[in-house]
């Protein structure tokens, strides 16, 4: 008899040990615990700790995460207040408040994740289907996200969870509104080239036709006093002339004349054709410069 109660004992010792195993639940910092009884809920544990339940499967631990979460949601085509199309990306973060409304809405979190998609895209669309695509590209867009975090986070209490931020990471344009946009931001830089080109053209003709009548002013001046110089010149050389000539005439006679014949006479292939007893050559028969007939 004593040689089987001992593995009875012993049976009996896993099961009781097992029980009670199963009777004790962990609790992180991390975490909450809804305990649920027959599948029904039944109470929230949010205190870190060793906590007692009623064994497998009278009772089920369903652990929730206490920290901020994360969410990627999908890219969305947006129409805003001006009939622009938007491609938006963003992310939220959100954290579980209320895990009883969480269990009987969505169940686990990859429910809410689907659930939480839609919310970020009709919240979306509310804010920015009020503005225009000029406001989206301004510094107001921070204030839209906030208006978007607080939207999303009304629509999305029902479901047991508060969304703490929403965040966009990139406006895009469709393809084809990006190439309709790309083509009217051409033809406007062309227009403005072309604008300045003409209206460099137009100072360059102005420029060009000032440099043009300060060049005839500045010619017209010199040639004008190139001529009152020429004109006091000739005067100053003809007074001297006179000068010289009433102070000895005969040598200014003799000095004219062999200025003319070196003029005249300047080659040596010169051929000089006239009686020689002509004035050009009265020097040369006379130092005096008389004629051969005698006068003077």
């Amino acid at each position: 008899m004593s040689r089987l109660s001992a593995p009875v004992i012993g049976i009996l010792l896993i099961i009781v040990g097992t029980i009670a195993f199963s009777s004790l639940i962990t609790v992180r910092e991390t975490e909450q615990v809804l305990i649920l009884k027959f599948g029904e809920p039944v109470r929230v544990i949010t205190e870190p700790g060793l906590h007692f339940k009623f064994p497998y499967p009278v009772e089920v631990a369903n652990y929730l995460d206490k920290r901020v979460l994360d969410y990627d949601a999908d890219s969305q085509e947006i129409p805003t207040a001006d009939q622009k199309q938007l491609i938006v990306d963003a992310f939220a973060r959100y954290r579980i408040t209320n895990a009883l409304d969480f269990y009987q809405t969505v169940g686990t979190e990859l429910g809410m994740r689907a659930r939480l998609g839609s919310i970020m895209n009709s919240s979306m669309r509310e804010v920015l289907g009020d503005v225009p695509l000029s406001t989206v590209l301004t510094p107001k867009r921070a204030e839209m996200m906030r208006l978007i975090t607080s939207v999303a986070s009304d629509n999305a209490s029902n479901f047991g969870i508060e969304v703490i931020d929403v965040r966009i990471k990139r406006v895009d344009l469709p393809i084809e509104n990006s190439q309709a946009i790309f083509r009217r931001m051409q033809t406007q830089r062309e227009q403005e080239a072309r604008k300045i080109r003409a209206e460099g053209d137009k100072e360059s003709r102005r420029i060009r036709a000032e440099a043009d009548k300060r060049q005839r002013v500045i010619v017209a001046e010199a040639r004008k006093q190139a001529e009152i110089l020429r004109g006091e010149g000739d005067a100053g050389a003809q007074r001297i002339y006179n000068d010289a000539y009433t102070k000895d005439e005969r040598f200014f006679d003799f000095w004219r004349s062999m200025q003319a014949m070196q003029r005249g006479l300047s080659s040596d292939t010169t051929t000089y054709v006239g009686p020689p007893d002509s004035d050009f050559f009265r020097f040369f028969g006379d130092e005096r410069g008389r004629s051969t007939n005698g006068a003077p």
